[in-house]
């Protein structure tokens, strides 16, 4: 006879692992990026600009998937700590620039060896990784559909 219940267990549940494998990746990030003082929230924002160097609080927003209530605290953070400049637009008022200053950008070699850490610590190939990067796209991209 079959358990009628079967479905919800935790076993059987592909959101359990992934909410589990994100909150202890960010707990390891955590304690690496204890030594440049961010945040694994302020980190991501920072490889935004590294990337991009300049960009308005929508773009930003929606390349994150963070709302205006996060970024701006996140933000205000990282512009105290001289990273990044925020600046509104003389043309339109409600449109605010943020560019990443000179300090902001020399703190991604500090950076560098985050990512060769967290590499070792998932234990996985480069071919898994680029798998599971692309399968994790792809649940990303069907959740954003709904």
């Amino acid at each position: 006879m079959t358990d009628k219940y079967e479905a919800i267990r935790l076993k059987n549940q592909l959101c359990f692992p992934i909410y589990l494998c994100s909150k202890e990746i960010t707990r390891k990030y955590g304690a690496l990026l204890e030594k440049l003082d961010l945040t694994y929230t302020q980190y991501v924002v920072m490889m935004y600009f590294w990337e991009k160097k300049s960009s308005n609080v929508k773009e930003l927003g929606k390349a994150l998937m963070l709302d205006p209530s996060t970024l701006t605290p996140l933000l205000k953070k990282l512009e105290a700590k001289g990273y990044l400049t925020r600046e509104r637009s003389q043309s339109d008022e409600r449109n605010l620039t943020v560019s990443l200053t000179e300090k902001g950008d020399s703190l991604k070699d500090e950076a560098i060896p985050v990512r060769d850490e967290m590499c070792c610590c998932i234990g996985l190939d480069a071919g898994e990784a680029e798998t599971l990067y692309k399968l994790i796209a792809k649940v990303l991209a069907n959740v954003e559909k709904e």
